[in-house]
């Protein structure tokens, strides 16, 4: 059974902040089946935005996997943000968490999806 998002949210939350890096909820979705976005700030105008891996994958139904969704690099933030915002239209259940990191420390790797 997979996690509800509201807890899988709070849970990443903790994660980040056990190390130290400051995330945030920026937006609250359904509380439980609402898409998670992660959108990490690398704090120089780039940012790099996470999404749900297409449905199907092995284990999906069982635990949330995580794609890149502008690519494996950073990209300008604006771009992350507009992204988000033509998501918002297209499905307003969607959770959106805002992680600051010079790094671009995501803690995302053992659930990201095979390219």
């Amino acid at each position: 059974m997979r996690l509800k998002s509201e807890i899988w949210v709070k849970a990443y939350l903790r994660r980040c902040a056990l190390e130290g890096v400051d995330a945030v909820l920026a937006r609250r979705g359904d509380v439980d089946a609402g898409a998670i976005y992660i959108k990490v700030s690398r704090l120089d105008g780039t940012a790099m935005l996470f999404g749900p891996a297409p449905s199907g994958l092995k284990g999906e139904s069982e635990e949330r996997r995580w794609q890149p969704c502008l690519g494996s690099d950073a990209s300008a933030e604006t771009e992350a943000d507009a992204f988000l915002e033509r998501q918002i239209t297209f499905d307003p259940d969607i959770w959106i968490v805002s992680v600051d990191d010079r790094g671009g420390r995501h803690f995302l790797d053992d659930w990201l999806a095979p390219v």
